[in-house]
């Protein structure tokens, strides 16, 4: 069964090259460049895991992550929080939130983050 990604970002080229090495990897994505948007999308396709930028336009990866959390039906949702914002008490905040892992996009080639996404579901 092909798993389901929801990629929040906001820069269209990091979509588009994530979106390609995701697909290439045999999984389905679907992107949103925004938090409230990211939440409904949440709702509607049950991703089963949420790659989530920290830095986005109005409500930050924070905001989605304590919405997602208040939420039954979407609150056991995996997510991992993908972003250059190396902030300790961002980082805490969101570990707090229940993110599975807090990658710093810096540290990674595209393809060290498909191979460390499809370490999640094994």
């Amino acid at each position: 069964m092909q798993k389901k990604i929801l990629l929040v970002e906001d820069e269209k080229i990091l979509v588009d090259m994530y979106r390609k090495k995701l697909s290439e990897a045999g999984f389905k994505v679907i992107s949103v460049f925004e938090s409230k948007k990211a939440l409904v999308l949440t709702k509607k396709e049950r991703p089963d895991l949420v790659l989530l930028d920290i830095l986005l336009p109005r409500e930050n990866g924070i905001f989605f992550l304590e919405q997602l959390r208040k939420d039954p039906k979407i609150a056991s949702v995996l997510v991992v929080a993908f972003s250059n914002y190396d902030d300790p008490e961002t980082k805490k905040q969101a570990f707090k939130l229940g993110v599975k892992d807090y990658l710093i996009k810096t540290d990674y080639t595209p393809k060290e983050i498909v191979e460390k996404i499809k370490t999640y579901f094994k």
